[in-house]
């Protein structure tokens, strides 16, 4: 598998933190959904952070309550997925009441991954997801009797700020973001923040 890398160096005067996520695409299913604070790690000024990742993918729930920005996704379980293979699975509440997953199989469309949410899933309790390099990249509200389809479409991008991985992300609200492209042999790209507080990516 391929491996892709970023590192973010801190040349300005700012403490806080770069985070990587990923957009998701207009045409994606259902509506409502989420962009997660994929990777997120501190940097002081004049020191950097590397994040590397792969194409493995994963499904995620995780405890948020009502799924909005600022709320953390800390995830309650992650289980790999393969989009051509084992690509669907059902969250469900156990005979203990405890929410999980089960029944990981590969009865989903190419491609995508699905997560059928079965009726015994209480409302606005948790929310359910896909990841990447075993961090969750995108969630939505778990609800009962309704499923949830994810076509993967990877793109990364990169912001400076307060964050720590796992936080819902307000895409209107990110306008410093940069987006980083990897194509052909180019597995590693840099972003610089710079003195002006604007990234650069080389």
């Amino acid at each position: 598998m391929t491996s892709y890398s970023l590192t973010c160096v801190n040349d300005s005067q700012l403490s806080g933190s770069f985070a990587v996520f990923q957009k998701p695409l207009p045409s994606t299913m259902p509506g409502n959904v989420f962009s997660l604070a994929w990777f997120a790690r501190p940097a002081a000024p004049g020191s950097r952070v590397t994040f590397t990742w792969g194409l493995d993918y994963c499904f995620t729930w995780s405890e948020t309550g009502i799924l909005k920005p600022g709320v953390r996704f800390a995830a309650s379980q992650v289980v790999a997925a393969d989009t051509n293979g084992l690509n669907q699975i059902e969250l469900k509440k156990d005979d203990y009441g405890a929410t999980t997953f089960s029944n990981l199989g590969s009865g989903g469309s190419l491609g995508s991954l699905t997560i059928k949410q079965l009726s015994n899933v209480k409302p606005n309790e948790t929310s359910v997801g896909i990841g990447m390099a075993g961090s969750g990249t995108f969630a939505v509200q778990a609800q009962p009797n309704m499923t949830a389809v994810f076509t993967p479409h990877p793109n990364y991008w990169v912001i400076f700020g307060n964050f720590e991985t796992g936080d819902v992300m307000d895409i209107q609200d990110v306008t410093q973001a940069v987006e980083v492209t990897y194509g052909g042999a180019r597995t590693a790209r840099t972003a610089v923040l710079n003195l002006d507080n604007m990234i650069t990516v080389s």
